[in-house]
């Protein structure tokens, strides 16, 4: 596997283990991630919530950016909080959706 790959999966990897705190799936699979964009040293994360006033923002952004800064080659993380397209369950994983009893 070539650099650029190791890097991408392993910031999908430290992703992966960010919750929100009061559900218990990740970010990823909750479907609030929308764009992870690596250049050089530079990972760029467009991320949406919830809801627009989600009182968890402050805390998903900073785990995440110390999570993905943490992997080797990261050396900034820069996240876009977005808010269209809108979030919806549909965005969710089949794994989360049948974590939180949707399926």
């Amino acid at each position: 596997m070539n650099e650029f790959l190791e890097k991408e999966e392993e910031v999908l990897r430290m992703i992966k283990t960010v919750y929100d705190p009061e559900i218990p799936v990740n970010v990823y699979d909750l479907g609030l991630i929308y764009k992870i964009d690596i250049q050089g040293n530079t990972c760029t994360i467009d991320m949406t919530l919830t809801a627009p006033g989600c009182p968890a923002a402050d805390f998903l952004t900073e785990d995440i950016k110390q999570k993905v800064g943490s992997v080797d080659g990261i050396d900034e993380v820069n996240i876009n909080i977005v808010f269209e397209p809108e979030w919806t369950k549909d965005r969710m994983s089949e794994e989360a959706k049948l974590e939180l009893g949707f399926l």
